[in-house]
């Protein structure tokens, strides 16, 4: 082999090395890829798994028979035999599945039990109506403070000391040796102040509240009065501490008649529920009531005996220092002249009740903005006073009276 032929055979060999080395590099590429493609393909398929199996799982869930709402009336031993009464009328012996401990079982329960075998398969959360639960106030407080109040002191100590006291310091109770207050009654004139002070504890208050309209509670169908009291104060124990406010209380309070109509037979069961819930067998716990009304004269007087309200806060019309405090309340964040004279004002309101003051100072506002002035000056202070005074007068004594 001559030495041109053995370079030329040498080259071809070299370029044969660079071709295999080529090609090997283009196969471990093409393997990445397909160990790529098949990791990806391994994650779609576990996903797939997933989703049919909780498509399986949804289709099993579909299955199941319907489960029926019961109430436990009575515990028998301590084997998981319990009386049960459904939603379908008879009552039942069932025993209690492993998934639900004997422990949590009280009487009164609600509880969900197997349509073919009766047993208690899981504990149901308490009972409550949609219109009981729109009740409770939560994000509604009113921006309303102890320091918007004038005139009214002394009732707001005995508020305090009734309903905050118990909630906050219990303490001080339990060494005296005495039980605080359950519940408290404002009554008075309208427009007094008596549901600007529950406001007031509404907003001041860490405890939940809860607000009633007394004529919210008389209901067309017999006995549906009287579940929406029970239901109110099972939240109310639920939620504890809670605040109570029975606005308008004579809406259901008033005195029981021997003649009476079927409306107010229904009316009297609701009565007669909402004693038992105050007065009853069962601890109420850190739920304090607050009822308020302006007609205290017509009310049932086993509601105002002392176990029920324990006391009873009259809410006057304000005297002449009340009224200044009032004026002074409303003012304080309108654009007036410095020169108001207050206590001209005071003189001129007797009679005028802390809403009368507050309408004084709107219309005051009013005319101010009628004659496009930068300010409210005196003269539509007077003009106002007159305004208002002149309606509160005309209403006559009777309308200040509470019969």
């Amino acid at each position: 082999m001559t030495v041109t032929e053995g370079k030329k055979k040498k080259r071809e060999e070299t370029k044969d090395g660079e071709y295999l080395i080529t090609y090997t590099r283009h196969l471990e590429k093409r393997l990445r890829n397909l160990e790529t493609e098949k990791q990806l393909l391994d994650a779609e398929r576990m996903r797939l798994e997933q989703e049919l199996n909780g498509l399986r799982n949804e289709i099993d869930r579909l299955r199941e028979p319907p489960l029926v709402s019961a109430t436990i009336i009575d515990l028998l031993d301590d084997n998981g035999k319990v009386i049960v009464k459904s939603s379908t009328g008879p009552s039942f012996v069932v025993n209690a599945s492993r998934k639900v401990k004997n422990e949590k079982l009280t009487p009164g329960m609600r509880v969900a039990l197997n349509q073919r075998t009766f047993a208690i398969m899981e504990i149901l959360p308490l009972k409550l109506d949609p219109f009981v639960k729109g009740m409770e106030v939560i994000d509604s407080i009113p921006d309303i403070s102890y320091q918007d109040i004038g005139g009214l002191a002394d009732q707001l100590l005995e508020v305090r000391e009734t309903v905050e006291l118990p909630l906050k310091r219990p303490d001080l109770f339990e060494k005296i040796g005495i039980e605080p207050p359950k519940g408290v009654l404002l009554y008075g004139p309208p427009g007094t102040g008596k549901t600007l002070v529950a406001k007031a504890i509404a907003h001041e208050t860490e405890a939940t509240f809860i607000r009633i309209i007394g004529s919210e509670l008389v209901q067309k169908f017999i006995g549906e009065g009287a579940r929406l009291v029970r239901e109110i104060f099972n939240m109310a124990k639920k939620k504890a501490p809670t605040i109570l406010f029975i606005d308008e209380l004579d809406a259901i309070g008033s005195q029981r008649l021997k003649i009476a109509t079927s409306g107010d037979r229904e009316v009297q069961r609701t009565l007669m529920q909402l004693l038992s819930e105050l007065d009853g067998f069962e601890q109420r716990g850190d739920v304090k009531i607050i009822g308020a009304t302006n007609r205290v004269d017509i009310l049932d007087p086993a509601l105002l005996r002392p176990g029920r309200f324990d006391r009873m806060i009259d809410f006057p019309i304000p005297n002449e220092e009340a009224r200044n405090s009032i004026f002074k309340i409303h003012t304080r964040s309108l654009n007036i002249n410095e020169k108001i004279n207050i206590k001209r004002l005071v003189d001129l309101t007797e009679g005028a009740t802390g809403a009368d003051i507050k309408a004084i100072c709107t219309e005051a506002g009013m005319f101010a903005i009628r004659k496009e002035a930068e300010a409210i000056y005196e003269t539509d202070f007077i003009d106002a006073v007159e305004k208002v005074m002149a309606k509160v007068r005309g209403k006559g004594n009777e309308s200040r009276l509470y019969s």
